[in-house]
């Protein structure tokens, strides 16, 4: 499959695979990229490379609907872990083309390489996480696009296309710092009813994640250090300008704090009506 993959550039190679609306090229054309781009075979951007899409290229199925008309089911049932396991492969899905949004759109920023080495980290690892669930939704007799699913995720990126900064605050140290809040008991409870290799797929997830959100943290840091801002106060700043709603509680504190995002970034927007 991979051999045959034009890529005229890291930027070109991104570009091409959030177009496809054939998963299985999309989750190699971003894996071949980053593999490419590692050993330093390609070059950032070239003046070949095809324009950014507004919107990945999805296949027809699922349909999108909005984030509350998407039901919730018990996992002691095969329904309830087939639409768990639908829900996260849709959510690896948009993390594969946020995370290459991130390389293709900001390919002109002053910022150094290991960056593009670091997100690019993240777009394979995700790539391997939808193909990882989808494989699992098979095993179960079902697909991807079965079910309906929501399109929250790529409207938050949207919003922030104009700024790296606030892109950081809002996909990785959002978004991704959410599934190390959710994902431990998502994994005790598949364990519970007994789903072994759900719960694995989902400790692979959880591993990657930690590392993707201290990508987001350590470059978010970086941006901040070169505009002199203080990151934790420039967070909730652009979070409050860029995000709609609170953050929900609770927070996995530690794992968070292992990925370089502390309490003192997302404490003070957490909303308080839970108490």
């Amino acid at each position: 499959m991979t051999g045959h993959l034009a890529i005229t550039s890291l930027r070109g190679g991104a570009i091409d695979a959030i177009s496809s609306a054939d998963l299985d090229r999309k989750t190699a054309l971003a894996q071949e990229s980053a593999t490419r781009w590692f050993a330093r075979r390609v070059s950032l951007r070239s003046p070949l490379d095809a324009a950014l899409p507004d919107r990945p290229g999805r296949p027809d199925k699922p349909e999108l609907t909005p984030p509350t008309q998407v039901k919730k089911r018990s996992l002691h049932t095969l329904k309830g872990r087939i639409a768990l396991l639908h829900a996260i492969a849709h959510i690896e899905l948009n993390a594969v083309d946020l995370a290459l949004d991130i390389v293709a759109r900001f390919a002109t920023e002053q910022v150094p390489n290991s960056f593009f080495d670091g997100w690019m980290q993240v777009a394979f690892e995700e790539a391997k996480h939808f193909r990882m669930v989808r494989a699992r939704l098979n095993d179960l007799g079902a697909d991807y696009g079965d079910l309906p699913a929501h399109d929250g995720l790529w409207q938050a990126a949207h919003s922030t296309r104009n700024d790296l900064t606030a892109r950081l605050a809002v996909v990785p140290l959002i978004l991704e710092a959410r599934g190390l809040d959710v994902t431990p008991s998502l994994q005790a409870k598949m364990r519970e009813t007994g789903d072994l290799e759900s719960a694995a797929v989902l400790d692979v997830i959880y591993n990657d994640e930690k590392g993707h959100v201290a990508i987001g943290a350590k470059w978010f840091r970086f941006l901040c250090a070169r505009e002199k801002r203080d990151p934790a106060k420039a967070f909730q700043e652009l979070v409050r300008a860029n995000f709609r709603g609170p953050l929900k509680p609770p927070f996995n504190d530690l794992a968070r704090a292992e990925a370089g995002l502390t309490p003192s970034f997302y404490r003070a927007l957490a909303s308080i009506s839970h108490a």
